[in-house]
């Protein structure tokens, strides 16, 4: 319908079951579109150089009088006769302005690297946490401006402080890959930091396992607290009792109190990463089979690899089973969803045992550290750690030095050495 779009006019339109509009009589192009839910925008269509129809959005009605949204129209008739396509127009501007807000290390970060690493790393949002602590005096800067000489000035910085050589490397490749990904996204031209090498590091420094005796003091910790947690719901149930209350199951007639012990034993016996093992399903675990399947997807290296069960992380998921724990996640908090972090609990157990300098990731070297001292080889080491190849790996080479006596032993071998020079020598001789 055509009309002159005034305030009063405006105020008579009432919704209809579909979308429609009022086109202006007097500025060529000018237009109210009146949706079903009683809002309206205000439009202005023209036809470009090539004589393509397009509009271009003025606003609201609730924010832009007819008049105000009258005059706007008016002047982009102008820009139009002019030659200009005003909606090419807008979308450079928005492009422009999408770009300046990336520009900047934080623009970047909340605006692309969050959202892709988030949704496409299981580890993303860690990452970005530790990245925005790392280098927070770096987030209003430009990212060109992050170059060679401002990382090494902040090496040089943590490396004073006494972080360790291995952690800045880990931080710095954390960064180096965020702008990789601004170039591959066309943010940036290069990487600043693609000629930076890392810190010169021992990788193969001391690893951190349980001795026989500490292994022990872990697991009587951690009975005796799930003993406390059974007195305790045993107590509650008693108060319960005697004020007429539902009581809650009793725990001493389940193998685990919570998730701390079996979460703690199939740790030990697999070597499973911390996110791997709170983001394991039943739908994972086949106890028939005796195995677990770790899907690419949860993995650090995106690769799928399958762990076999011993007779310990078997039985402890049975039993964890049994106790009627087969919501989805076979580790879940109180309210089904999956457990995020056993931080404060793990904390409590390690004093309580007295064990000292020993972080959850040591349970994954304690396995690998008992696997090569019982002389399994490196590369079935590597298959069941799920390292992508055996640089990580030899860190536990020197558990099981046998090889190397072995191979140094044979230079003792009672066969005699033949010192009988070769014939060519003699000739020229």
């Amino acid at each position: 319908m055509k009309a002159k779009l005034s305030a009063r006019n405006i105020r008579t339109l009432q919704p209809r079951e579909k979308p429609f509009e009022v086109v202006d009589v007097e500025v060529k192009g000018f237009l109210l579109r009146v949706q079903p839910s009683g809002s309206m925008v205000y439009y202005f269509a023209y036809r470009n150089a090539l004589g393509q129809r397009k509009r271009y959005r003025i606003g609201s009605s609730k924010s832009l009088s007819a008049a105000q949204a009258r005059d706007q129209a008016i002047l982009l008739s102008a820009r139009v006769i002019a030659g200009e396509d005003i909606q090419e127009e807008k979308k450079r501007e928005r492009l422009t302005a999408r770009l300046a807000k990336s520009r900047t290390l934080e623009g970047f970060l909340k605006h692309n690297y969050e959202p892709w690493a988030t949704a496409h790393r299981t580890s993303g949002p860690a990452t970005i946490q530790r990245m925005r602590s790392n280098f927070s005096h770096l987030m209003n800067r430009p990212l060109m401006d992050i170059n060679l000489w401002v990382i090494e000035k902040w090496r040089s910085e943590q490396l004073k402080g006494g972080k360790a050589r291995t952690t800045i490397n880990r931080d710095v490749t954390t960064l180096k890959a965020c702008l990789s990904k601004a170039v591959e996204w066309g943010v940036l031209e290069q990487n600043p930091l693609q000629k930076l090498r890392p810190l010169r590091s021992d990788n193969l420094s001391r690893v951190r396992y349980l001795t026989a005796e500490e292994e022990q003091a872990l697991r009587e910790a951690l009975r005796e607290r799930n003993e406390r947690l059974c007195r305790e719901r045993q107590s509650g149930n008693n108060w319960r009792r005697e004020r007429h209350l539902s009581e809650l199951p009793d725990l001493y007639s389940c193998a685990f109190a919570d998730y701390l012990e079996p979460l703690t034993l199939l740790t030990m016996n697999t070597g499973l990463r911390r996110g791997e093992a709170l983001q394991l399903k039943w739908t994972d675990v086949d106890l028939l089979q005796r195995k677990i399947v770790i899907c690419g997807d949860n993995a650090k290296n995106g690769k799928t690899r399958y762990i076999p069960l011993n007779d310990e992380a078997l039985t402890t998921l049975q039993c964890w089973k049994s106790d009627g724990c087969e919501v989805e996640w076979v580790f879940s908090a109180r309210n089904g969803r999956r457990l995020n972090s056993v931080k404060t609990a793990w904390k409590r157990v390690l004093q309580k045992a007295r064990i000292y300098d020993f972080r959850w990731h040591d349970l994954r070297h304690h396995f690998a550290s008992r696997l090569v001292m019982k002389r399994v080889d490196l590369n079935t080491v590597r298959e069941l750690l799920g390292h992508s190849d055996l640089s990580m790996t030899l860190r536990y080479a020197h558990l099981s030095p046998e090889h190397k006596a072995d191979a140094v032993a044979k230079l003792c071998d009672s066969s005699p050495v033949d010192v009988t020079p070769p014939m060519h020598a003699v000739a020229n001789h």
